[in-house]
């Protein structure tokens, strides 16, 4: 039995090796490969759910059909991406469910995992469908639940961000690159500090021009203290993080306030709109297409990093037939990961009517990303402080 089960994992190796893409998929042999069908899925789920929002009224005689539609007003707009979340939201679970604590690669629920496709695309459109034949009740409950997943999406997201810097800058750090990288390392922070300067003072210009701009004020300024904090933190000799992590997060910190007060509504003298603000240009449709790849990328690579979220660490290298990644948590990140698209589209507000090719604009929107940089920053920094406190606690307890 065990010889067969070798047997079996050298074959799929063999394929892996030498078949076509279509053949891999077609065996079940590439759990890598699978990884951009999932992603696939993911965005036309993405198109399906803007299309509901933008272009649905084009479908309405059809809609009038559906019973959970109300003559079609309810299966547009915000609840048309609600609709489509659910179903997309759904069919992740579904494959979370089916896939978690997979280990080996001859396992049954690999084969699920990386193959059967024509099983798994035909699942995913009828749970499209089911949605648009549920009440209108129910999609509101669910886009109440949605705000709570969206939520840990971007937890799970901001934890993996700063799991990444730690990781660099302990890889800069380590004893055999520490010489090497060391100028590359003075070089990507100082390179990082005057990119956040300048994006601060870019900042207070472009979104702070009057005295009576004060919200964006504070935006920018409480992130230039964060910076600061971030720094001194770091550099303190207790903690001893170096210069490239806090120049790192302040990137991070910095984008986020930039799309924080970019999500703001137009109409406010704070924020220099052009005058075809409320028509669709080529600058919006390039932005929101770049936003919905940024969901798709985003959320991909989230969902391969699951070694940052456990709690023992082991060191022991991979055996040939270990998966490559943790299939549970990769299917789940696109579970959260698409209600989190949802919220995106519609403004973190059910009854939020947005323009055209537009994505995250409001200010639920703003206030999400504000509060996300403020929990970067304090999660970061107890990252850094939280082992110092815990070996003092240690060290009194004995």
């Amino acid at each position: 039995m065990e010889a067969g089960g070798s047997n079996s994992g050298n074959e799929r190796r063999i394929i892996s090796k030498d078949s076509s893409w279509f053949s891999q998929f077609r065996n079940a042999s590439n759990p890598w490969m699978a990884r951009y069908a999932y992603a696939l899925v993911f965005l036309v789920s993405n198109l399906l759910a803007w299309a509901a929002r933008d272009y649905g009224r084009g479908a309405l005689t059809e809609m009038k059909r559906l019973k959970g539609c109300n003559g079609g007003k309810d299966c547009l707009d915000a609840e048309g991406v609600l609709r489509v979340s659910l179903g997309c939201f759904i069919f992740f679970i579904i494959m979370f469910l089916s896939t978690a604590r997979t280990s080996k690669l001859n396992d049954v629920r690999d084969t699920w995992h990386s193959g059967w496709w024509s099983v798994k695309i035909a699942l995913w459109v009828v749970l499209t469908i089911i949605p648009f034949l549920l009440p209108s009740e129910f999609i509101q409950i669910y886009g109440e639940v949605a705000h709570f997943g969206a939520g840990v999406f971007l937890l799970i997201q901001l934890i993996s961000i700063i799991s990444f810097i730690t990781w660099l800058n302990d890889f800069c750090e380590s004893e055999k690159f520490a010489a090497r990288c060391r100028i590359h390392v003075m070089l990507f922070a100082t390179t990082a500090y005057v990119v956040c300067l300048m994006g601060i003072i870019l900042m207070y210009i472009w979104y702070a021009p009057k005295p009576s701009c004060l919200l964006n004020i504070f935006f920018i300024s409480w992130t230039l203290l964060l910076l600061q904090l971030m720094t001194s933190v770091s550099l303190h000799p207790k903690v001893d993080a170096g210069i490239l992590t806090p120049g790192l997060m302040g990137l991070y910190v910095v984008f986020l306030c930039w799309c924080a007060i970019r999500s703001e509504p137009a109409g406010g003298n704070c924020i220099r709109k052009s005058d075809s603000a409320t028509k669709t240009d080529w600058l919006s449709i390039i932005s929101f297409v770049v936003a919905v790849l940024a969901i798709v990328i985003a959320t991909f690579s989230t969902g391969i990093d699951s070694e940052c979220f456990q709690l023992k660490k082991d060191n022991t290298p991979p055996a040939e037939d270990d998966v490559p990644y943790g299939y549970g948590f990769f299917h789940f990140v696109f579970a959260t990961g698409a209600m989190y698209f949802a919220m995106l589209l519609i403004g973190w507000n059910t009854h939020h009517s947005m323009r055209k090719w537009t994505i995250d604009v409001g200010w639920t929107s703003t206030w999400v990303k504000i509060v996300n940089e403020w929990l970067a920053v304090c999660v970061y920094l107890w990252m850094l402080i939280g082992p110092i406190i815990w070996n003092i606690r240690h060290n009194d307890s004995t």
